[in-house]
């Protein structure tokens, strides 16, 4: 088995009395784009820090290529940092921005100017090498800052929400842009991020945390259709939750018994135990057919359309709060109007935490 790129080894960080995270235990692969997601105070940003050097952890041990770097400073380490605010200096050039850290790490200016040269067509800024930067877009920016980074070849290369400051468009753009410079220079990426949509665009694994700790790890489609957790279920996206009970369980299979009716999902629980149904708001369906178990009638409260869809909410007898909808295009409803809703029980993700 080949070394990890990055381990955090029992990770905790204490600020007085607040624990900021507990207990981390993670591996990341070597050339890898991870992302770690979760909600403002969940612990991701504390734990970048700490791979950084910028912070010292309360306990545990952080690994880069298997040597342990807990009490190595930042400047000593194999990584680099893209921050939110970009950190570029506006009285140098952009070539003179991006060179600076191989400057301060003794380079020959010949073979700095070539790698310098290098960094900027690699982000397709090649031309802009004797600007300032006041006269890039924000865009340009984030690029800038990201050849500076790559430009010293680091092991690891952290981006702590770079594109937070930038218009939806062009977030969208520099979602792609990020990702096929990763594969192309095959360096481990560890992404800071709160937004699901972005995590999902761009990274090999998400990793999301929450309240100091990891909730889920894994490729962004089994984390999105597969959530290990309620938490998951809840952050990663729209969901429903259909709370219910475990009636019988054998061989990987439990019969789950629920307001709506009783569903054999697969998954593993002790007969008794509380569960909840997890269940994607286009996985329900107005129509039967296909192996769809009929859930009951719905009456619409709300429906907008989105473009690509119908967003609707229906409330059902025996549930407590609305169900969330997602209809095709062309499927038009109103509120008011009665539906009937059907689902696949291979969409139900049977969720024990």
């Amino acid at each position: 088995m080949s070394t990890p790129a990055v381990e955090f080894r029992g990770i905790a960080m204490h600020f007085g009395d607040k624990a900021a995270l507990r207990g981390i235990d993670l591996a990341i692969a070597e050339g890898s784009f991870v992302v770690l997601l979760g909600p403002s105070g969940g612990g991701k940003t504390t734990l970048l820090n700490i791979l950084g050097g910028f912070l010292g952890p309360t306990a545990g041990q952080v690994l880069i290529k298997g040597a342990d770097v807990t009490q190595v400073p930042p400047a000593k380490r194999p990584t680099t940092t893209v921050f939110q605010d970009y950190a570029l200096f506006p009285h140098m050039s952009i070539a003179g921005n991006v060179g600076f850290g191989l400057k301060m790490r003794g380079v020959p200016k010949t073979e700095r100017s070539a790698r310098v040269e290098k960094a900027l067509d690699m982000v397709g800024l090649g031309h802009t090498a004797l600007r300032r930067i006041h006269e890039l877009s924000g865009g340009q920016r984030q690029r800038i800052a990201l050849a500076r980074a790559l430009v010293v070849e680091p092991s690891v290369l952290l981006l702590d929400e770079p594109l937070g400051a930038l218009d939806l468009k062009l977030r969208r753009q520099m979602q792609e842009e990020l990702k096929a410079i990763q594969k192309r220079v095959g360096t481990t990426f560890v992404h800071v991020t709160h937004d699901q949509e972005e995590a999902m665009a761009i990274a090999d694994v998400i990793v999301v945390m929450n309240d100091g700790a990891i909730e889920d790890v894994g490729p962004p489609e089994r984390v999105y259709l597969r959530p290990a957790s309620r938490f998951t279920a809840n952050f990663m996206g729209d969901n429903n939750l259909i709370e219910g009970r475990v009636a019988r369980a054998e061989h990987g299979c439990v019969a789950v018994t629920t307001p709506l009716g009783g569903f054999d999902i697969r998954g593993d629980a002790e007969a008794g135990a509380s569960v909840a149904l997890s269940l994607r708001p286009e996985h329900l369906h107005t129509e039967a057919g296909g192996g769809r178990v009929a859930l009951g009638r719905a009456t619409v409260m709300e429906a907008g359309f989105f473009g690509t869809h119908h967003q609707c909410s229906a409330r059902m007898d025996g549930l407590d709060t609305p169900l969330k909808l997602r209809l095709p295009q062309k499927r038009l409803v109103q509120p008011g109007e009665v539906i009937g809703l059907h689902a696949d029980p291979g969409d139900m993700v049977l969720l024990t935490r």
